[in-house]
């Protein structure tokens, strides 16, 4: 009798490997970078091992993944795993020096925050006691006036640049100044809103609204480039629906361009916004730094928050570990209003958007 044997059906594992050839365990890298943490960690808590050498430590423990690739799957895959690594190791590193200021900030400035911190100002405290609550409060003067003064000049000089330039002279030589004053430096922009205020007032002069008008000077370039980019994706066949139709242009922009670039335009305002309420140097030169509250844009110093901060760490008085504690608490309050904006700007850019782009 002749047995007749049948042969067995390759399984899932057989037929990758006829495809791949050999490959490492795919709980194999997970495990390697884990135990390279684990290693650097203990290390550093127990040996006291710097942390720059704890992050190289952790990189050198990771590069044996290619070696090991090397031995069992060739030199083709483990090639593609030394440039997984190197690309996650870069990114690992470039938010590094994010979480070590997130980190810092949070650690030194959180024990500061009270209720006493944002409802006093530092008028006749020495020492221990004070708070910010004239620096935020100028703070938001400052930043919103500057809102008021650059978002019409940018909307409208964007609106211009898409919808009735047409490439013109006149608007080359607005996207050359509007590329210009995006480089120009911070300082340079206090300087220019010094030197127009000393014409009508005077030298010496320090006003609230002069750190807006400085700080408009930053804010414009940002909300043209911005509103213009989403201007240009609005579809140009929903503007020739509404020309056909006998709709004046002024019309079809207010009614048509502007509601479906809403979301694009207010999430670049919020970003601007966020980009030059930390700045020191214009409102240091212009607006100046006072110890009590002062509501009036146009009468006097007005304090906000980057100066506080600035003018704590370099004039401490005695004792000094007050003053710096409330100058880390004054960073951490515009960590924290910087990342609301951000989060609002994420918001607004989710539920106005076209539903087509959620």
């Amino acid at each position: 009798m002749t047995t007749t044997l049948t042969p067995r059906k390759p399984g899932p594992l057989d037929v990758q490997q006829q495809l791949y050839g050999q490959q490492l365990p795919t709980w194999l890298p997970r495990a390697v970078i884990g135990g390279a943490v684990a290693v650097a960690a203990v290390l550093y808590l127990v040996a006291g091992l710097n942390l720059v050498l704890s992050a190289l430590l952790v990189l050198a423990l990771t590069l044996s993944l290619p070696a090991l690739s090397v031995a069992v799957e060739g030199r083709r895959k483990a090639t593609d795993r030394l440039v997984t690594v190197l690309v996650t190791s870069s990114f690992v590193l470039a938010m590094f020096p994010l979480f070590s200021i997130l980190i810092t900030i949070i650690s030194k400035g959180a024990p500061v925050l009270s209720t006493q911190f944002f409802t006093y100002s530092m008028r006749n405290v020495v020492g221990e006691g004070g708070g910010i609550y004239h620096a935020l409060t100028g703070t938001l003067l400052i930043t919103g006036a500057a809102t008021v003064i650059s978002v019409p000049i940018g909307l409208f000089a964007a609106i211009y640049l898409v919808e009735y330039a047409d490439g013109n002279r006149l608007s080359r030589w607005i996207r050359f100044m509007v590329d210009v004053m995006t480089g120009i430096p911070s300082i340079v922009a206090g300087l220019f809103a010094y030197a127009l205020f000393v014409l009508f007032f005077g030298e010496g002069v320090r006003m609230g609204i002069g750190g807006s008008v400085a700080l408009s000077v930053l804010m414009i370039p940002v909300v043209v480039r911005s509103t213009e980019e989403m201007l240009k994706l609005v579809p140009n066949e929903l503007r020739e629906a509404s020309y056909a139709l006998g709709v004046p242009k002024w019309r079809t922009v207010a009614k048509v361009v502007l509601p479906t670039a809403l979301a694009g335009i207010v999430t670049g305002i919020t970003l601007a916004i966020a980009r030059v309420i930390g700045e020191t140097a214009p409102l240091l030169i212009i607006a100046g730094m006072t110890d009590s509250m002062n509501f009036n844009l146009f009468d006097g110093r007005m304090a906000t928050l980057p100066v506080f901060a600035y003018t704590s760490i370099r004039n401490p008085g005695i004792p000094p570990e007050f003053s710096i504690d409330r100058a880390w608490g004054a960073a951490l309050t515009l960590l924290v209003i910087v990342m609301l904006l951000n989060l609002i700007a994420r918001l607004v850019s989710h539920f106005f958007s076209p539903k087509g782009e959620r």
